[in-house]
């Protein structure tokens, strides 16, 4: 009696799970245009937002302004870094047992938008060596919300858009964000900074900022429709499931895909440092950082209605391939560049390899492994990340500091080969695994 009753538990079990399965199949069908829609508009007004911080150009003219050092640069990214390198871990753990993610998801973006704010009021209000102070933390607590959102905000994508839509909605997404973003970057040069709008055209950018992101946040809080979980790991400490990541390297193409993440990442670190390199050429001021915005977020908005389709149908391997490969052309033209149009030319072509790499990136560590798992997969690959970009700037910021920019660019390209060559030789596609 005892074997077939734990037979006939087993096959409940399993019935059980394939019923919860379909009902969430069904849920997730039923709502998708709705929720497709959602994900859209938050995600254009958000990205609007946040690249006009996180580009490679406006601040890295800020931190320069404030401090005239590259090392400062370099220690500001690093911040920035620091924070979204143990968050991920915790939100993963906070929402991998959960039935529904999106309150969490709204409160950590909430605080991430709440920095952005801090950012533009210090701004305005502080000076001298307390605004230089209240401006790294701000970086530092801004990336720690952003690594908790990351997690938060993908795992939502993931378990509300299926696996044949998301390039399309990332892709799309990114071009109808990036191409406001390419604007607003320039109108933020060329009028906010150079015209010190409000007294302080950096701060008003930043304002500008957070009110966009903000209302992108209250669109996904009114629209999403969120089903419950089908399946769910069991609620346990962070510390005993931090002992379990060595199971997810198990995968041979998920434990090489960190690696490839973490050249990239490496390689990334130079990214702070190509406006300030281009600014040394042709001169640092507001023209210049609304001109060099606007092609990078430009050729990154342009670039997604190739990539976002392309992944849907071939997968993200070949994305992130072409993605690596343009940013390897962008920085070997940045080097050899003496005058603007070259400059400008490489910073199309890095904006191309941001755009793949960031698509690619975010869309493939959702497809290995299983579904339970998926939160802390994004939460190890996001640390990993997070943990290399936090040192590296700083000590970037010292390599230009005392030789200069030829050796840093000359270890990003290196980084950049490196990450090709291992994706290409060791990372198979996830779509085809099995």
């Amino acid at each position: 009696m005892g074997p077939e009753r734990d037979s006939e538990d087993d096959d409940a079990s399993a019935g059980a799970r394939e019923r919860a399965l379909a009902d969430h199949a069904r849920f997730v069908d039923a709502n998708l245009k709705r929720n497709f829609r959602a994900n859209f508009i938050h995600g254009v007004l958000g990205m609007t937002g946040f690249r006009l911080i996180y580009a490679p150009t406006i601040i890295p003219a800020y931190l320069m302004l404030l401090t005239g050092s590259a090392a400062a640069v370099g220690l500001g990214t690093a911040l920035l870094q620091l924070g979204a390198t143990i968050s991920p871990i915790a939100s993963g753990a906070r929402i991998e047992h959960r039935s529904h993610i999106l309150p969490y998801a709204i409160r950590v973006g909430s605080l991430m938008r709440l920095m952005v704010l801090l950012l533009a009021l210090a701004g305005w209000l502080l000076t001298g060596d307390l605004l230089v102070l209240a401006t790294f933390a701000c970086f530092l607590l801004l990336g720690f919300f952003s690594g908790a959102q990351r997690v938060a905000f993908q795992m939502l994508m993931g378990k509300l858009i299926p696996i044949r839509k998301r390039g399309r909605l990332q892709g799309y997404r990114n071009f109808a964000g990036g191409l406001i973003a390419a604007i607003l970057a320039w109108v933020a040069g060329n009028w906010f900074i150079a015209d010190r709008w409000l007294g302080n055209g950096y701060a008003t950018t930043f304002l500008f900022a957070f009110v966009l992101t903000s209302a992108g946040l209250v669109v996904l809080k009114t629209m999403i429709r969120e089903p419950a979980a089908p399946l769910a790991r069991p609620q346990m400490p962070m510390r005993e499931r931090v002992r379990e990541f060595p199971q997810l390297l198990a995968d041979r193409d998920f434990a090489h895909f960190l690696g490839v993440q973490s050249l990239a990442t490496m390689a990334r670190v130079g990214a702070p440092f190509w406006t300030v390199y281009a600014g040394s050429l042709l001169g640092l001021d507001g023209a210049l950082i609304g001109g060099l915005s606007f092609v990078f977020l430009g050729s990154d908005t342009i670039s997604n209605i190739a990539w976002g389709p392309m992944g849907d149908r071939l997968g993200f391997r070949i994305v992130y391939a072409l993605s690596l490969a343009c940013s390897i052309a962008g920085v070997a033209l940045l080097v050899a560049a003496e005058s603007a149009p070259p400059i400008y030319a490489a910073f199309m072509l890095l904006g191309f390899g941001q755009s793949g790499w960031m698509l690619a990136a975010t869309t493939m560590v959702l497809e290995f492994g299983t579904p339970q798992d998926t939160p802390m997969r994004l939460a190890f690959a996001t640390t990993v990340e997070g943990a290399i970009a936090a040192g590296g700037p700083v000590a970037a910021g010292l390599l230009v500091a005392i030789w200069g920019f030829t050796p840093l660019f000359a270890l990003v390209f290196v980084a950049l080969a490196a990450a090709l060559a291992l994706l290409l030789l060791r990372v198979r596609e996830p779509r085809r695994i099995g």
